[in-house]
């Protein structure tokens, strides 16, 4: 395939907040892999508890859009991890 092609993490949440433009706040139900992330970056979030689950902001993919899928809150939604952290694009609705 691509040789700059890169593997992508998918993980699973729940969308907690419904923002403008298509974009969601999204608790994700795993803990994703961070150990490339260096010690002083991508910690604890303001609002964040250690033992609680990050918060991302996701948005809705191109497929979706066109077939106006609607998410809501509280749904379980399908996700691939943006690799520099903090987004995320909503690929599928679970419920």
């Amino acid at each position: 395939m691509n040789e700059g092609e890169e593997t992508k993490t998918t993980t699973v949440g729940v969308v907690e907040e419904v923002l403008p433009n298509s974009l969601f706040r999204v608790r994700l139900s795993e803990q994703p892999d961070t150990s490339s992330v260096a010690s002083g970056e991508g910690g604890v979030k303001e609002g964040d508890h250690a033992g609680e689950r990050p918060l991302v902001l996701a948005y809705l993919a191109g497929k979706m859009r066109l077939h106006r899928i609607r998410v809501l809150v509280g749904d379980q939604v399908d996700m691939v991890l943006d690799p520099y952290g903090g987004r995320a694009r909503i690929v599928r609705r679970l419920t």
